[in-house]
């Protein structure tokens, strides 16, 4: 198993805020709000690719606080999401970002630490979140908070569907456990075969990308950990 996760994780598991350029480990509210708002962008059904040019188009533009979100204003957000290639869903995420920084800047001082603080535990951390702005759902939520694991103690959310997936097709779960059990499960099996350097945000991070790059569209066969794979091995024994 171990031998196993730790090609799962140097192949996959690099975080997203790390290939955005994101200093999350720095604790300080402008790098959080970065992964935040790059957490928006992925939240919707768009490619990876699509998010960080987008993401890059709106830091060329220095566009990357709540208060330059704002001062921005409806057509400018537009422009930067449209120039970032984001155009389907250009004038709904301007929508989006407009109330979620306006309820930011007004409740919390536009501080996402300062949120956290204020949170008594997880479950209160997630509602803040989604009371940001009706755009925020719980994928977005699930992708923010997942690389924030180790840096905020009441960052705890369920892994995503596209984790679940690729868990149970590489068999490191069983079909009938619960999301909270599952993220229990997963937990426990990184303490036991923990791979030095990484945390268990890489490991989550790689199923995430298996899921969506693999198991989601049913290319086991070209996936390369086929082998650990029991939807293609079940596949094969009915040929």
């Amino acid at each position: 198993m171990k031998n196993f996760i730790g090609l799962l994780v140097e192949k996959f598991g690099q975080p997203y805020s790390e290939i955005l350029g994101i200093d999350l480990e720095s604790g300080r509210d402008e790098e959080i709000f970065k992964w935040f708002f790059a957490s928006v962008l992925f939240g919707a059904p768009i490619s990876e690719t699509s998010v960080i040019k987008t993401f890059k188009t709106f830091k060329a533009h220095n566009v990357l606080t709540p208060k330059r979100i704002m001062e921005t204003g409806w057509d400018g957000l537009v422009g930067i999401l449209d120039e970032g290639g984001y155009t389907r869903y250009d004038f709904k995420t301007s929508d989006k970002l407009l109330e979620v920084m306006g309820n930011l800047e007004s409740r919390y001082d536009g501080s996402l630490n300062t949120l956290h603080s204020q949170a008594s535990d997880f479950e209160d951390l997630e509602k803040r979140l989604k009371d940001l702005g009706k755009g925020i759902g719980d994928i977005t939520i699930s992708i923010f908070l997942r690389e924030l694991r180790d840096l905020w103690e009441k960052a705890d959310p369920n892994p995503t569907p596209l984790v679940v997936l690729a868990a149970r097709s590489l068999g490191v779960i069983r079909d009938e456990e619960m999301p909270r059990e599952i993220l229990e499960r997963l937990k426990e099996i990184w303490r036991q075969n923990e791979i030095p350097r990484k945390t268990f945000v890489n490991f989550e991070t790689s199923l995430l990308r298996v899921g969506k790059g693999f198991c989601r569209k049913r290319r086991c066969g070209t996936c390369p950990f086929m082998s650990y794979c029991l939807s293609y091995s079940k596949s094969m024994k009915t040929l």
